[in-house]
């Protein structure tokens, strides 16, 4: 009997024992995955839902960061640099035609900014954009003939096309400016890459004959 009794009180002390560990480890188990199903929904919610949900944060974004630039443009119009950052984001994400109306805005606010023209031809050829690169080039001599930037780098672009005639024709607008030195050595140095010797000599001649 004594020993029944020994047994019977020896069990329920084990069996506490025995119980007490396992619980621990199964209550930790749980709450580490729920938790972790948890963070799971959270991070990976079904691949329809979190397409609609970057497309929102996006555009969130977009509207934030547009709301940002308009607002320093509204309080520091005519800094132009303020134009320059905006219109450079846009690009940034391929919105060429906002980034387009964006440098149009700033040459309303000031026509005679070199960096400004420079900018904006140099995002319309970056993104191959030939025809509006040379209309941007175009205004831009025509406005500020004696910027000598605009003439060369306008010339550069038609040469590196393969448009030879339409170089010639930028250099021959340039010379009637009456240019730098440098601008007819640059003209006869294009003649001449062409073989076009006689032309180059005549260039030279009109050169020597410049007042």
């Amino acid at each position: 009997m004594a020993s029944t009794a020994a047994g019977k009180q020896r069990i329920p002390k084990v069996a506490k024992v025995k119980n007490k560990a396992p619980a621990e480890v199964q209550i930790t188990a749980e709450q580490l995955l729920r938790e972790a199903k948890e963070r799971e929904l959270e991070l990976l919610p079904p691949p329809p839902k979190q397409k609609i949900t970057d497309e929102e944060e996006l555009n969130d974004y977009k509207l934030k960061k547009r709301k940002g630039f308009e607002d320093n443009i509204r309080k520091n119009r005519t800094v132009i640099s303020n134009w320059i950052k905006y219109a450079q984001w846009e690009e940034s994400l391929k919105e060429v035609q906002r980034a387009r109306s964006i440098y149009e805005r700033a040459l309303d606010v000031d026509h005679r900014n070199i960096a400004l023209w420079l900018k904006y031809a140099e995002m319309e050829m970056k993104n191959r954009q030939v025809n509006h690169a040379r209309n941007i080039w175009d205004r831009a001599i025509t406005i500020l003939p004696r910027v000598n930037q605009f003439w060369y780098k306008y010339s550069y672009m038609e040469e590196m096309l393969g448009n030879v005639a339409g170089c010639r024709q930028v250099f021959e607008r340039w010379m009637e400016w009456e240019p730098e030195e440098q601008a007819w050595h640059s003209f006869i140095n294009f003649e001449l890459r062409y073989k076009e010797v006689e032309k180059a000599r005549s260039i030279y001649e009109r050169y020597i004959l410049t007042p």
